[in-house]
């Protein structure tokens, strides 16, 4: 240590590492790679220096984020504070509310429902998913939109368009039979539905828009329609589409389907914990409104069916966790794992 010739860079020839700079100034710390005569070390910006964050991948999206609330779920805890209110001033009242039309399991008999994470019930899922559309509707900002989802500039039928179309919000009734409607003629699956709000909500943020009377129905068919492409393997053509809505052009739904691309900037990309975060919302919003998935008591055969699945996939989990072992050993697990017996002579 006491000879002149060290080991050791002085501190003059090797700069601290800057504490994490803005974008304006990251031209400051040049990256240089070229070794100087007095052998001192190059200075690499961090990776994490160089990177400007996307304002769009805030943790506030909930189409990007699984933290994030959804939105439906927030539009819609007005109108059930109303309705619990309602429900507490009833029975203040002493109003009888009725029979109760919720099953509750018991010792003997256990009440489940067939829709799974995996697998949703398609008719309570399109009712779930048209409930969260139309608390978007009923509970918007303002009336943000854009030339192409404008249903006046761009009709679906050749039934001419109300003059109060703009001012009067649809039904959920109207939207779940419009819904309905395009699962049933392109046969299309609950999975499908759920991607098709993640969509929306993506479209709303990404794009500043509001949903409402005017433009409703053009947003819910981008969206279904870029959601069976991107799910189903043998998703359902353009030209498919113009034969459920008679009056709509091909041309149309190109176009459409490009301005929703556009304004999503191609992100169609839906992690497994948002989908799985849009699906227990959906139940929870269902809960909330009286929408109950349709129960039956558990028996042998049903029992059986869920062991059997149960089964499959942890058969597949492991299967998964084995094929990353082989493909990623660390030091320590080669330690105990390949062990050969000793020949003694």
């Amino acid at each position: 240590m006491g000879n002149t010739v060290s080991c050791c860079v002085s501190p003059e020839s090797s700069p601290k590492l800057p504490s994490r700079q803005p974008a304006e100034r990251l031209e400051e710390f040049p990256t240089s790679t070229e070794v100087s005569d007095d052998n001192t070390v190059p200075y690499l910006q961090h990776i994490s220096d160089r990177e400007v964050p996307d304002e769009l991948a805030s943790e506030f999206n909930p189409s990007d984020h699984a933290r994030a609330s959804t939105i439906f779920l927030c539009k819609s805890q007005t109108d059930v504070r109303d309705k619990r209110k309602s429900n507490h001033i009833n029975h203040i009242s002493h109003v009888s509310p009725g029979p109760l039309s919720k099953k509750y399991s018991s010792c003997s008999t256990i009440f489940i429902d067939d829709s799974t994470v995996s697998q949703p019930n398609l008719k309570s899922t399109i009712k779930c998913v048209t409930l969260a559309i139309y608390y978007h509707i009923k509970n918007r900002d303002s009336d943000r939109s854009l030339d192409i989802f404008d249903e006046k500039l761009h009709p679906l039928s050749r039934e001419p368009v109300p003059d109060d179309y703009s001012r009067v919000d649809p039904e959920h009734k109207l939207i779940y039979r419009f819904v309905r409607t395009l699962f049933s003629a392109a046969q299309l699956t609950a999975e499908c539905a759920i991607v098709t709000l993640v969509y929306l909500e993506r479209l709303l943020t990404y794009a500043e828009l509001d949903i409402c009377p005017t433009n409703w129905k053009r947003i819910v068919l981008g969206a279904i329609l870029l959601a069976s492409k991107v799910w189903d393997d043998q998703a359902v053509w353009n030209v498919d589409y113009c034969q459920i809505l008679k009056d709509i052009t091909v041309e149309d739904m190109n176009e459409m389907e490009r301005h929703f691309l556009e304004l999503l900037q191609f992100n169609i990309n839906v992690p497994a914990s948002v989908y799985a975060k849009y699906y227990f919302d959906l139940r929870q919003l269902a809960d909330d409104n009286n929408l109950s998935f349709p129960l039956e008591p558990l028996n042998n055969q049903r029992a059986q069916k869920l062991e059997a699945i149960s089964r499959l996939c942890e058969d597949k989990y492991k299967d998964l966790s084995r094929a990353a072992m082989r493909r990623s050993f660390s030091a320590d697990n080669l330690i105990g794992i390949r062990r050969s017996n000793a020949v003694l002579s």
